[in-house]
């Protein structure tokens, strides 16, 4: 008897949850489809009646990602630099990126620096457009109102959402890689400081707000 619609739906849809969660914590190369069919609870052939391939699987899972992010739905929140800084103290909180969640285009970014597969590379550059893009709306947004130290140009804004992602990537994927706790969060606390000057937060409020990101990110 052949599965329903539904089932076959239902299916796809376990597997692309494990997919997301998987290729989250560990990026594309690192991930095997057993490993995604286990997590999955599913037979290892039920795969290919659902993807072609791994790269089609991963896809789909950051296809997924870009549209259903927090990232990106916190582009439609309050106006202020404090919301816009709930990006930055998000993707530098690595306890809750290594924890099992629902990943955001910055996890493509940090994952995959480096891949030479020509389809991985592909949707590295989606979604550092991806989160480009949303950074220099908001900035654009907020330069408008005079929350931010800067005027509206778009050649400005351009260059400090490049200066932003840069530091956030790059900060995360160093410390990622190391296995000292204390330098690890250094580093993190180092970059975001420098983003949240570039932003116009002055030193009280720098303070607080990094407090509050060392309160959400202790174990508790």
């Amino acid at each position: 008897m052949p599965y329903s619609t539904n089932h076959k739906a239902k299916s796809r849809e376990r597997i692309l949850k494990s997919a997301i969660e998987l290729f989250s914590r560990k990026g594309f190369e690192k991930v095997s489809i057993g490993q995604i069919m286990k997590l999955a609870k599913m037979t290892h052939g039920a795969f290919y009646a659902h993807f072609a391939s791994k790269e089609a699987l991963y896809h789909a899972s950051v296809r997924e990602t870009l549209e259903s992010s927090r990232a990106a739905r916190l582009v439609k929140g309050p106006l202020s630099v404090k919301h816009l800084t709930e990006l930055v103290s998000n993707c530098w909180n690595l306890q809750e990126l290594e924890r099992k969640h629902k990943p955001g285009p910055e996890t493509v970014l940090f994952n995959e620096i480096g891949n030479e597969n020509a389809e991985i590379r592909t949707l590295f550059e989606a979604s550092y457009l991806r989160m480009k893009k949303m950074l220099e709306t908001r900035l654009i947004a907020l330069s408008r109102l005079k929350k931010l130290p800067f005027e509206p140009d778009r050649d400005v804004i351009a260059d400090k959402s490049r200066v932003i992602l840069a530091s956030l990537v790059g900060a995360v994927a160093i410390a990622k890689s190391l296995p000292g706790e204390q330098e690890r969060q250094h580093i993190l606390n180092a970059a975001q400081r420098n983003i949240l000057q570039m932003l116009g937060v002055n030193e009280n409020e720098l303070d607080g707000m990094l407090g509050d990101v060392g309160q959400e990110q202790s174990p508790a």
